[in-house]
Protein backbone atom coordinates (compact mmCIF):
# COMPACT_ATOMS: atom_id res chain seq x y z
CA UNK A 1 0.00 0.00 0.00
CA UNK A 2 1.54 3.29 -1.16
CA UNK A 3 0.78 5.88 1.59
CA UNK A 4 0.74 9.67 1.24
CA UNK A 5 0.22 12.20 4.19
CA UNK A 6 -1.55 14.76 3.07
CA UNK A 7 -1.38 18.68 5.17
CA UNK A 8 -4.95 19.14 6.00
CA UNK A 9 -7.33 20.41 9.03
CA UNK A 10 -9.00 16.67 8.91
CA UNK A 11 -10.12 14.27 6.38
CA UNK A 12 -12.83 14.42 4.58
CA UNK A 13 -13.97 11.10 6.05
CA UNK A 14 -14.23 12.56 10.04
CA UNK A 15 -17.86 13.34 11.40
CA UNK A 16 -17.14 15.86 13.92
CA UNK A 17 -20.13 17.58 16.57
CA UNK A 18 -20.51 21.64 15.46
CA UNK A 19 -18.65 22.14 19.41
CA UNK A 20 -15.80 19.62 18.64
CA UNK A 21 -15.03 20.83 15.37
CA UNK A 22 -15.06 24.74 16.54
CA UNK A 23 -12.84 23.48 19.54
CA UNK A 24 -10.32 22.10 17.91
CA UNK A 25 -10.22 24.52 14.69
CA UNK A 26 -10.17 21.80 11.82
CA UNK A 27 -10.94 24.67 9.35
CA UNK A 28 -7.34 25.85 10.37
CA UNK A 29 -9.20 29.53 11.03
CA UNK A 30 -10.94 29.84 7.30
CA UNK A 31 -12.98 26.88 6.51
CA UNK A 32 -11.86 27.04 2.40
CA UNK A 33 -8.44 25.58 3.01
CA UNK A 34 -11.18 22.26 3.54
CA UNK A 35 -12.41 22.78 0.44
CA UNK A 36 -9.01 22.36 -1.35
CA UNK A 37 -7.27 19.77 1.49
CA UNK A 38 -10.56 17.85 0.80
CA UNK A 39 -10.31 17.88 -3.34
CA UNK A 40 -6.92 17.09 -3.04
CA UNK A 41 -7.48 13.55 -1.14
CA UNK A 42 -10.09 12.48 -2.95
CA UNK A 43 -7.72 13.40 -6.40
CA UNK A 44 -4.75 11.25 -4.87
CA UNK A 45 -6.97 7.94 -3.32
CA UNK A 46 -6.43 5.21 -5.77
CA UNK A 47 -6.36 1.30 -5.39
CA UNK A 48 -3.06 0.65 -3.99
CA UNK A 49 -2.93 4.36 -2.24
CA UNK A 50 -3.71 5.35 0.90
CA UNK A 51 -4.19 9.22 1.79
CA UNK A 52 -3.78 10.19 5.67
CA UNK A 53 -4.22 13.68 6.90
CA UNK A 54 -1.84 14.76 9.42
CA UNK A 55 -3.44 17.94 10.63
CA UNK A 56 -2.58 21.75 9.96
CA UNK A 57 0.08 21.96 12.36
CA UNK A 58 4.05 21.50 11.74
CA UNK A 59 5.78 19.09 13.82
CA UNK A 60 9.44 19.05 13.13
CA UNK A 61 10.23 16.29 15.45
CA UNK A 62 7.96 13.75 13.20
CA UNK A 63 10.48 13.82 10.31
CA UNK A 64 11.66 10.41 10.82
CA UNK A 65 8.78 9.32 11.81
CA UNK A 66 7.29 10.66 8.22
CA UNK A 67 10.00 9.38 6.76
CA UNK A 68 9.66 5.94 8.11
CA UNK A 69 5.75 5.64 7.24
CA UNK A 70 4.99 7.49 4.77
CA UNK A 71 5.71 7.40 0.51
CA UNK A 72 5.28 11.31 -0.29
CA UNK A 73 4.21 14.33 1.53
CA UNK A 74 1.72 16.41 -0.09
CA UNK A 75 1.39 19.88 0.80
CA UNK A 76 -1.67 22.09 -0.74
CA UNK A 77 -1.58 25.29 -0.06
CA UNK A 78 -2.78 28.85 -0.51
CA UNK A 79 -1.80 32.22 0.02
CA UNK A 80 1.22 30.88 1.85
CA UNK A 81 3.65 33.12 0.93
CA UNK A 82 2.69 36.45 2.58
CA UNK A 83 4.41 38.00 5.98
CA UNK A 84 2.18 36.89 8.69
CA UNK A 85 2.74 33.36 7.76
CA UNK A 86 6.11 33.39 7.37
CA UNK A 87 6.95 31.82 10.39
CA UNK A 88 4.22 28.74 9.38
CA UNK A 89 6.62 28.85 6.28
CA UNK A 90 9.84 28.51 8.39
CA UNK A 91 8.61 25.73 10.32
CA UNK A 92 7.58 24.02 7.04
CA UNK A 93 10.65 24.44 5.69
CA UNK A 94 12.46 23.15 8.49
CA UNK A 95 10.30 20.28 8.22
CA UNK A 96 10.33 19.24 4.80
CA UNK A 97 14.57 19.57 5.04
CA UNK A 98 14.61 16.51 6.94
CA UNK A 99 12.45 14.26 4.66
CA UNK A 100 13.78 12.09 2.67
CA UNK A 101 10.57 11.00 0.67
CA UNK A 102 9.00 12.88 -2.33
CA UNK A 103 7.45 16.67 -1.12
CA UNK A 104 5.06 17.66 -3.36
CA UNK A 105 3.66 21.14 -3.40
CA UNK A 106 -0.47 21.93 -4.99
CA UNK A 107 -1.47 25.53 -5.95
CA UNK A 108 0.84 27.72 -3.39
CA UNK A 109 0.21 31.53 -4.02
CA UNK A 110 1.95 35.04 -3.10
CA UNK A 111 -0.50 37.36 -1.88
CA UNK A 112 0.05 41.20 -2.54
CA UNK A 113 -2.40 44.02 -3.72
CA UNK A 114 -4.41 43.96 -6.89
CA UNK A 115 -1.25 45.66 -8.86
CA UNK A 116 0.70 42.84 -8.56
CA UNK A 117 3.36 44.70 -6.94
CA UNK A 118 5.74 41.71 -5.08
CA UNK A 119 7.30 45.15 -2.58
CA UNK A 120 5.59 44.20 0.76
CA UNK A 121 6.92 40.49 0.16
CA UNK A 122 10.65 41.78 -0.29
CA UNK A 123 11.49 41.09 3.90
CA UNK A 124 10.59 37.79 3.12
CA UNK A 125 11.94 36.46 0.15
CA UNK A 126 14.73 34.62 1.93
CA UNK A 127 11.93 32.87 3.48
CA UNK A 128 10.39 31.80 0.49
CA UNK A 129 13.98 30.80 -1.48
CA UNK A 130 14.74 28.52 1.25
CA UNK A 131 11.18 27.03 0.80
CA UNK A 132 11.15 26.28 -2.14
CA UNK A 133 14.83 24.60 -2.36
CA UNK A 134 13.95 22.98 0.28
CA UNK A 135 10.49 21.41 -2.07
CA UNK A 136 12.55 21.10 -5.32
CA UNK A 137 15.10 19.39 -3.91
CA UNK A 138 11.94 16.40 -3.05
CA UNK A 139 10.42 17.19 -6.31
CA UNK A 140 10.12 18.24 -9.83
CA UNK A 141 8.12 21.00 -9.81
CA UNK A 142 6.32 23.13 -7.89
CA UNK A 143 2.72 23.89 -8.41
CA UNK A 144 1.36 27.78 -7.93
CA UNK A 145 -2.05 29.15 -8.02
CA UNK A 146 -1.66 31.62 -11.03
CA UNK A 147 0.55 34.10 -13.11
CA UNK A 148 1.67 36.59 -10.26
CA UNK A 149 2.97 33.74 -8.08
CA UNK A 150 4.77 32.03 -11.25
CA UNK A 151 6.33 35.26 -12.59
CA UNK A 152 7.13 36.23 -8.98
CA UNK A 153 9.31 32.90 -8.48
CA UNK A 154 10.72 32.72 -11.60
CA UNK A 155 12.38 36.48 -10.36
CA UNK A 156 13.65 34.66 -7.32
CA UNK A 157 15.67 32.60 -9.58
CA UNK A 158 13.45 29.45 -9.60
CA UNK A 159 12.45 27.60 -13.20
CA UNK A 160 10.35 24.18 -12.12
CA UNK A 161 7.06 26.05 -11.31
CA UNK A 162 3.97 25.33 -13.20
CA UNK A 163 0.86 26.89 -12.61
CA UNK A 164 -1.74 24.51 -12.44
CA UNK A 165 -4.19 26.71 -9.88
CA UNK A 166 -6.12 25.38 -7.20
CA UNK A 167 -7.39 21.63 -6.65
CA UNK A 168 -10.59 23.07 -5.29
CA UNK A 169 -12.38 23.25 -9.04
CA UNK A 170 -11.13 20.00 -9.36
CA UNK A 171 -13.29 18.35 -7.11
CA UNK A 172 -15.17 16.25 -10.06
CA UNK A 173 -11.99 15.85 -12.31
CA UNK A 174 -13.05 17.09 -15.82
CA UNK A 175 -16.17 17.59 -15.06
CA UNK A 176 -18.22 21.15 -14.17
CA UNK A 177 -21.24 22.10 -14.98
CA UNK A 178 -22.17 25.61 -14.18
CA UNK A 179 -25.25 27.17 -15.63
CA UNK A 180 -27.24 29.95 -15.60
CA UNK A 181 -30.81 28.66 -14.31
CA UNK A 182 -33.22 32.04 -14.25
CA UNK A 183 -33.25 34.25 -17.37
CA UNK A 184 -32.59 37.33 -14.67
CA UNK A 185 -32.38 37.54 -10.78
CA UNK A 186 -35.88 38.89 -9.52
CA UNK A 187 -36.09 40.84 -6.09
CA UNK A 188 -37.04 36.93 -4.75
CA UNK A 189 -33.69 35.48 -5.77
CA UNK A 190 -31.81 33.06 -3.47
CA UNK A 191 -28.38 34.84 -3.02
CA UNK A 192 -25.04 33.99 -1.49
CA UNK A 193 -22.76 36.55 -0.29
CA UNK A 194 -19.49 36.50 1.05
CA UNK A 195 -16.54 38.39 2.40
CA UNK A 196 -13.42 38.36 4.94
CA UNK A 197 -13.52 40.99 7.82
CA UNK A 198 -10.42 43.17 6.01
CA UNK A 199 -13.32 43.81 2.87
CA UNK A 200 -15.61 44.68 4.97
CA UNK A 201 -14.09 47.23 7.06
CA UNK A 202 -11.38 48.39 4.98
CA UNK A 203 -12.60 48.16 1.65
CA UNK A 204 -16.30 48.99 1.20
CA UNK A 205 -17.91 45.23 0.94
CA UNK A 206 -19.97 46.62 4.24
CA UNK A 207 -21.93 49.13 2.14
CA UNK A 208 -22.59 46.24 -0.71
CA UNK A 209 -23.73 43.62 1.60
CA UNK A 210 -26.60 46.62 2.93
CA UNK A 211 -27.54 47.48 -0.23
CA UNK A 212 -28.28 43.67 -1.62
CA UNK A 213 -29.79 43.01 1.93
CA UNK A 214 -32.42 45.99 1.82
CA UNK A 215 -33.15 44.47 -2.13
CA UNK A 216 -33.05 40.79 -1.62
CA UNK A 217 -34.75 39.37 1.11
CA UNK A 218 -33.40 35.72 0.49
CA UNK A 219 -29.98 36.83 0.80
CA UNK A 220 -27.30 34.71 2.86
CA UNK A 221 -24.35 35.11 4.12
CA UNK A 222 -21.52 32.51 3.76
CA UNK A 223 -18.97 33.33 6.51
CA UNK A 224 -15.99 31.37 6.04
CA UNK A 225 -13.66 32.23 9.51
CA UNK A 226 -13.24 30.28 12.81
CA UNK A 227 -14.55 33.59 14.56
CA UNK A 228 -17.30 33.43 12.49
CA UNK A 229 -18.61 30.51 13.27
CA UNK A 230 -17.91 30.89 17.20
CA UNK A 231 -19.95 33.85 17.11
CA UNK A 232 -22.99 32.28 15.75
CA UNK A 233 -23.05 29.15 17.32
CA UNK A 234 -21.48 30.78 21.17
CA UNK A 235 -22.16 34.27 20.88
CA UNK A 236 -18.39 34.13 21.56
CA UNK A 237 -17.23 38.00 21.13
CA UNK A 238 -13.40 37.35 22.20
CA UNK A 239 -11.97 37.66 18.99
CA UNK A 240 -10.56 40.63 17.70
CA UNK A 241 -12.57 40.01 14.90
CA UNK A 242 -15.65 41.09 16.78
CA UNK A 243 -14.43 44.70 16.61
CA UNK A 244 -16.10 44.19 12.86
CA UNK A 245 -20.00 44.64 13.58
CA UNK A 246 -20.39 45.25 9.81
CA UNK A 247 -20.16 41.79 9.69
CA UNK A 248 -22.64 39.95 9.06
CA UNK A 249 -21.79 37.14 11.69
CA UNK A 250 -21.88 39.39 14.42
CA UNK A 251 -24.63 39.17 16.67
CA UNK A 252 -25.69 42.74 16.31
CA UNK A 253 -25.85 42.62 12.77
CA UNK A 254 -29.60 42.27 11.59
CA UNK A 255 -28.88 39.28 9.40
CA UNK A 256 -27.68 37.41 12.02
CA UNK A 257 -30.56 38.20 14.21
CA UNK A 258 -32.53 37.57 11.08
CA UNK A 259 -30.92 34.15 10.92
CA UNK A 260 -29.55 34.63 7.70
CA UNK A 261 -25.93 33.50 8.15
CA UNK A 262 -24.27 30.22 7.99
CA UNK A 263 -20.67 28.55 8.27
CA UNK A 264 -19.91 25.74 7.39
CA UNK A 265 -17.11 22.75 8.54
CA UNK A 266 -17.57 20.21 6.19
CA UNK A 267 -17.27 21.10 2.62
CA UNK A 268 -20.05 18.41 1.50
CA UNK A 269 -22.78 20.24 3.26
CA UNK A 270 -21.38 23.64 1.97
CA UNK A 271 -21.46 22.28 -1.63
CA UNK A 272 -25.09 20.99 -0.89
CA UNK A 273 -26.55 24.16 0.43
CA UNK A 274 -25.05 26.18 -2.41
CA UNK A 275 -27.44 23.93 -4.89
CA UNK A 276 -30.46 25.46 -3.58
CA UNK A 277 -29.28 29.12 -4.54
CA UNK A 278 -29.49 31.13 -7.60
CA UNK A 279 -26.32 33.30 -7.37
CA UNK A 280 -23.24 33.66 -5.28
CA UNK A 281 -20.56 36.61 -5.23
CA UNK A 282 -18.31 38.20 -3.16
CA UNK A 283 -14.55 38.36 -2.00
CA UNK A 284 -14.14 35.45 -0.78
CA UNK A 285 -12.07 33.16 -3.45
CA UNK A 286 -13.23 29.41 -1.89
CA UNK A 287 -16.75 30.46 -1.26
CA UNK A 288 -17.28 31.15 -4.56
CA UNK A 289 -15.46 27.99 -5.68
CA UNK A 290 -17.82 25.95 -3.83
CA UNK A 291 -20.81 27.82 -5.31
CA UNK A 292 -19.55 26.73 -8.94
CA UNK A 293 -18.35 22.79 -7.62
CA UNK A 294 -22.81 23.22 -6.69
CA UNK A 295 -23.43 24.21 -10.40
CA UNK A 296 -24.56 27.98 -9.14
CA UNK A 297 -22.72 30.76 -10.99
CA UNK A 298 -20.66 32.90 -9.20
CA UNK A 299 -18.79 36.19 -9.50
CA UNK A 300 -15.80 37.12 -7.18
CA UNK A 301 -15.10 40.67 -5.84
CA UNK A 302 -11.14 40.43 -5.80
CA UNK A 303 -9.10 42.05 -3.39
CA UNK A 304 -5.68 41.54 -3.81
CA UNK A 305 -3.75 39.15 -6.00
CA UNK A 306 -4.91 35.77 -4.39
CA UNK A 307 -8.12 35.81 -6.17
CA UNK A 308 -7.37 37.92 -8.94
CA UNK A 309 -4.85 35.57 -10.22
CA UNK A 310 -6.68 32.61 -9.96
CA UNK A 311 -9.97 33.82 -11.38
CA UNK A 312 -7.83 34.91 -14.40
CA UNK A 313 -6.72 31.06 -14.58
CA UNK A 314 -9.27 29.28 -14.16
CA UNK A 315 -11.75 32.47 -15.74
CA UNK A 316 -13.97 33.10 -13.08
CA UNK A 317 -16.36 35.70 -13.40
CA UNK A 318 -14.88 38.83 -11.65
CA UNK A 319 -14.79 42.41 -10.75
CA UNK A 320 -12.32 44.50 -8.96
CA UNK A 321 -13.54 44.73 -5.15
CA UNK A 322 -12.30 48.55 -5.14
CA UNK A 323 -14.06 49.48 -8.54
CA UNK A 324 -17.22 47.68 -7.18
CA UNK A 325 -17.27 49.67 -3.70
CA UNK A 326 -16.86 53.36 -5.53
CA UNK A 327 -19.79 52.02 -7.75
CA UNK A 328 -22.57 49.75 -5.13
CA UNK A 329 -25.06 49.76 -8.38
CA UNK A 330 -22.16 47.86 -10.37
CA UNK A 331 -22.01 45.05 -7.73
CA UNK A 332 -25.82 44.76 -7.79
CA UNK A 333 -26.45 40.72 -8.21
CA UNK A 334 -29.45 41.15 -10.89
CA UNK A 335 -26.32 42.88 -13.11
CA UNK A 336 -23.44 40.84 -12.26
CA UNK A 337 -25.62 37.78 -13.04
CA UNK A 338 -26.37 39.53 -16.08
CA UNK A 339 -22.62 39.98 -16.88
CA UNK A 340 -21.49 37.13 -15.40
CA UNK A 341 -20.42 34.43 -18.32
CA UNK A 342 -19.37 30.55 -17.55
CA UNK A 343 -18.41 29.44 -20.75
CA UNK A 344 -14.72 30.55 -20.66
CA UNK A 345 -14.90 28.80 -16.85
CA UNK A 346 -16.33 25.43 -18.08
CA UNK A 347 -15.14 25.50 -21.71
CA UNK A 348 -11.53 25.75 -20.57
CA UNK A 349 -11.50 23.19 -17.71
CA UNK A 350 -10.93 20.20 -19.55
CA UNK A 351 -7.20 22.05 -20.31
CA UNK A 352 -6.75 23.07 -17.59
CA UNK A 353 -7.53 19.64 -15.41
CA UNK A 354 -4.99 17.51 -18.30
CA UNK A 355 -2.44 20.25 -17.24
CA UNK A 356 -3.02 19.58 -13.43
CA UNK A 357 -3.06 16.18 -13.82
CA UNK A 358 0.36 16.19 -15.76
CA UNK A 359 1.77 17.98 -13.10
CA UNK A 360 1.24 14.81 -10.70
CA UNK A 361 1.93 13.03 -13.37
CA UNK A 362 5.90 14.53 -13.57
CA UNK A 363 6.07 14.35 -9.62
CA UNK A 364 4.99 10.59 -9.53
CA UNK A 365 1.57 11.14 -8.30
CA UNK A 366 -1.56 8.90 -9.55
CA UNK A 367 -5.27 10.13 -9.77
CA UNK A 368 -8.46 8.91 -9.27
CA UNK A 369 -9.56 9.98 -12.55
CA UNK A 370 -6.57 8.39 -14.73
CA UNK A 371 -5.72 5.93 -12.37
CA UNK A 372 -8.72 4.90 -10.16
CA UNK A 373 -12.64 4.88 -10.12
CA UNK A 374 -12.88 8.73 -10.85
CA UNK A 375 -14.14 9.14 -6.68
CA UNK A 376 -16.81 7.02 -7.08
CA UNK A 377 -15.63 5.20 -4.27
CA UNK A 378 -14.72 8.23 -2.05
CA UNK A 379 -18.22 9.33 -3.01
CA UNK A 380 -19.99 6.29 -2.00
CA UNK A 381 -18.06 6.70 1.40
CA UNK A 382 -19.58 10.32 1.99
CA UNK A 383 -22.76 10.16 0.95
CA UNK A 384 -22.77 6.98 3.68
CA UNK A 385 -21.67 9.76 6.51
CA UNK A 386 -23.89 12.34 8.63
CA UNK A 387 -22.60 15.87 8.67
CA UNK A 388 -23.96 18.27 10.85
CA UNK A 389 -25.07 21.29 9.54
CA UNK A 390 -24.01 24.91 8.47
CA UNK A 391 -23.14 27.00 11.99
CA UNK A 392 -26.50 28.80 12.63
CA UNK A 393 -26.88 31.86 14.44
CA UNK A 394 -27.76 31.62 18.27
CA UNK A 395 -31.17 33.32 18.65
CA UNK A 396 -33.32 30.95 19.87
CA UNK A 397 -34.01 29.22 23.34
CA UNK A 398 -35.45 25.96 22.28
CA UNK A 399 -34.41 22.90 24.46
CA UNK A 400 -32.70 21.27 21.39
CA UNK A 401 -30.46 23.86 20.80
CA UNK A 402 -29.43 24.18 24.62
CA UNK A 403 -29.47 20.41 24.81
CA UNK A 404 -26.86 19.93 22.26
CA UNK A 405 -24.14 22.87 23.80
CA UNK A 406 -24.93 22.21 27.04
CA UNK A 407 -24.09 18.71 26.29
CA UNK A 408 -21.03 19.11 24.91
CA UNK A 409 -20.14 21.53 27.66
CA UNK A 410 -20.75 19.27 30.28
CA UNK A 411 -18.45 16.36 28.28
CA UNK A 412 -15.63 19.24 28.80
CA UNK A 413 -15.95 19.30 32.00
CA UNK A 414 -16.07 15.66 33.18
CA UNK A 415 -13.21 14.64 30.83
CA UNK A 416 -11.40 18.00 32.40
CA UNK A 417 -12.15 16.65 36.03
CA UNK A 418 -10.87 12.96 35.24
CA UNK A 419 -7.26 14.38 33.89
CA UNK A 420 -7.19 16.59 36.59
CA UNK A 421 -8.10 13.34 38.95
CA UNK A 422 -5.28 11.80 36.92
CA UNK A 423 -2.48 14.80 37.26
CA UNK A 424 -3.02 14.86 41.40
CA UNK A 425 -2.07 10.84 41.76
CA UNK A 426 0.59 11.54 39.44
CA UNK A 427 2.13 14.35 41.27
CA UNK A 428 1.34 12.79 44.64
CA UNK A 429 3.24 10.02 43.25
CA UNK A 430 6.42 11.91 42.09
CA UNK A 431 5.98 13.73 45.47
CA UNK A 432 6.01 10.70 47.31
CA UNK A 433 9.22 8.77 45.53
CA UNK A 434 11.03 12.47 46.20
CA UNK A 435 10.78 12.24 49.82
CA UNK A 436 11.32 8.45 49.76
CA UNK A 437 14.54 8.88 47.47
CA UNK A 438 15.64 11.92 50.11
CA UNK A 439 15.50 9.63 53.45
CA UNK A 440 17.58 6.88 51.56
CA UNK A 441 20.51 9.67 51.23
CA UNK A 442 22.92 9.49 54.03
CA UNK A 443 23.40 12.65 55.88
CA UNK A 444 26.64 14.17 54.47
CA UNK A 445 29.98 13.96 56.67
CA UNK A 446 30.74 17.51 58.77
CA UNK A 447 33.78 19.10 57.09
CA UNK A 448 37.42 19.11 58.66
CA UNK A 449 37.09 22.81 59.53
CA UNK A 450 33.63 22.01 60.84
CA UNK A 451 34.85 18.83 63.02
CA UNK A 452 37.89 21.14 64.21
CA UNK A 453 35.82 23.92 64.76
CA UNK A 454 33.65 22.01 67.02
CA UNK A 455 36.72 20.88 69.26
CA UNK A 456 38.37 23.64 69.54
CA UNK A 457 35.38 26.63 69.21
CA UNK A 458 33.91 26.12 72.98
CA UNK A 459 36.69 26.23 74.79
CA UNK A 460 37.88 29.06 72.61
CA UNK A 461 35.04 31.13 73.61
CA UNK A 462 35.23 30.21 77.19
CA UNK A 463 38.83 31.66 77.15
CA UNK A 464 38.19 34.71 75.36
CA UNK A 465 35.13 35.72 77.84
CA UNK A 466 37.57 34.92 80.56
CA UNK A 467 40.34 37.40 79.51
CA UNK A 468 37.69 40.22 78.94
CA UNK A 469 37.02 39.64 83.20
Amino acid sequence: MNRILLRSGKSPYDVLSLEEALHRDVIATNAGNLIFSDAAHKILETPGTEVVSNGIGTDVSAAARINEEYDAFVVPLANAFRPSFENGLKRMTRLISKLRIPVVVLGVGAQTGLSYDPARLKPMEQTVREFCAAVLERSASIGVRGEFTEQYLRDLGFRDVEVIGCPSLFLYGRDLDVRKRLPELTSDARIAVNGSHSAVQKQGLDRIISRTHARYPNLCFVGQNISDARQLHWRDLTDPNALVTAMPTHPDHPMYREGKVRVYVDPVTWIDDLRDFDFSFGSRIHGNIAALLAGTPATVLCGDSRTLELCRYFEIPHMRLDKAAKDPEAADPARLYEQADPSGLVGGHGERFDRFVGFLDKNGLRNTFTHGDGGAAFDKRMRALSFPPGVRPWNDADLASLSSRFGWLQSQVTELSRHNAQLRRELAKAQKAKQKAAAAVPAPAASVYRRARRVVGRPLRRALQAGKQ
